[in-house]
């Protein structure tokens, strides 16, 4: 997908034209609070909110269909990809418990916490 097929899969799904702006392809007529950006900057492609009038990189990817794909789903509540795909959540889940023990240490470590409260649970 590109970023002309983007827009015009966007207005399909009746998202908003305020949303996003898409410099060159879809400008926003009128400028929200807070609204996605994505563009070209050299060989990436991030995409941008921008609230305020401040920008802020929430992704970049290394091509256009990717960074269409991720502004699509964010814009149509479909779940972005996961980063690192399936085998990355598979290790994360089989690190679960670890996870939480590091967590519940670091919690009962934590500066100011009482050193004779019960631990977490």
């Amino acid at each position: 997908m590109d970023t002309t097929e983007l827009t015009e899969r966007l207005r399909r799904e009746g998202v908003p034209d305020a949303l996003y702006e898409i410099p060159g392809v879809h400008p926003v007529a009128l400028q929200l609070d807070a609204y996605y950006v994505l563009r070209r900057e050299g060989d990436a492609w991030p995409v941008l909110l921008r609230q305020r009038g401040t920008d802020e990189v929430i992704a970049r990817f290394d091509t256009e269909a990717e960074a269409c794909r991720y502004l699509y789903d964010t814009l149509t509540d479909a779940p972005p990809a996961v980063p690192g795909g399936p085998e990355r959540v598979d290790r994360l889940l089989a690190d679960a418990d670890e996870i939480q023990r590091r967590a519940e240490e670091d919690f009962d470590g934590a500066p100011g916490r009482d050193a004779d409260a019960p631990p977490s649970t």
